[in-house]
């Protein structure tokens, strides 16, 4: 599979970005992983670098962004962070990716079993660690569950890890006049999904499913 250029970056639409992932994370749930050069990469990518996504993903071992959805070097930037939330310089990188360097997609990534969303269901407080799970603090806030609510029931911390997909992507739109605008022209899309480290499938969040979850949520308050 040929390397991302600037050509075939440039030929790329969101939803043509997507579209990319998705075949990618079939081919390696089905161990049909494509294969690549990767040395050979390295030297068509030294003169620089045309990403066609940003992957905002956990810290989870099992998560490497490029593998689960086999990509080479050059394909996407990995940004990663426990429990996939959004600061100050993670915007920062997404808009360089999106506005300087091309990329056609923004992706929330989160997973089950996830440690970090447990942490912010039994509101852990550890070190610096305090101040990241204070950032799922409100997604744990936001999921209506009748039974208990901290990390020994699976269903309530699924739903959690979910919910933080979804405030995660509003906070970027909210938060970044600079992608707002970008995904409101139709230049850039955002997508979220939840990765199943038990299957290796990626379920796929479209912003519209997003902003409805979003709206009915604030609807309901």
């Amino acid at each position: 599979m040929r390397t991302q250029t600037k050509e075939s970056q440039a030929e790329l639409n969101p939803e043509k970005a997507i579209q990319i992932l998705k075949d990618g994370n079939m081919r390696f749930v089905s161990n049909l992983k494509v294969n690549r050069n990767l040395l050979q990469q390295v030297n068509e990518t030294s003169a620089g670098q045309h990403p066609f996504a940003i992957i905002l993903s956990c810290i989870d071992s099992r998560t490497s962004a490029e593998l689960i959805f086999d990509q080479g070097l050059g394909d996407i930037f990995s940004v990663r962070i426990a429990g996939n939330v959004v600061n100050e310089d993670i915007l920062g990188s997404m808009e360089f990716a999106c506005k300087v360097a091309g990329a056609k997609l923004v992706m929330v990534l989160g997973h089950s079993n996830c440690g970090a969303i447990k942490g912010a269901c039994d509101h852990v407080e550890l070190g610096n660690l305090t101040g990241l799970v204070k950032k799922i603090a409100p997604s744990v806030d936001a999921v209506d569950h009748a039974g208990e609510r901290n990390s020994k029931n699976t269903e309530f911390v699924e739903m959690v890890a979910q919910e933080n997909v979804w405030q995660m992507m509003h906070l970027i739109k909210e938060k970044s006049p600079i992608l707002h605008e970008m995904i409101g022209n139709g230049e850039i899309g955002i997508v979220g999904g939840m990765y199943n480290v038990e299957s290796g499938i990626v379920e796929f969040y479209d912003e519209a499913t997003a902003e409805e979850k979003m709206h009915h949520e604030s609807s309901a308050n």
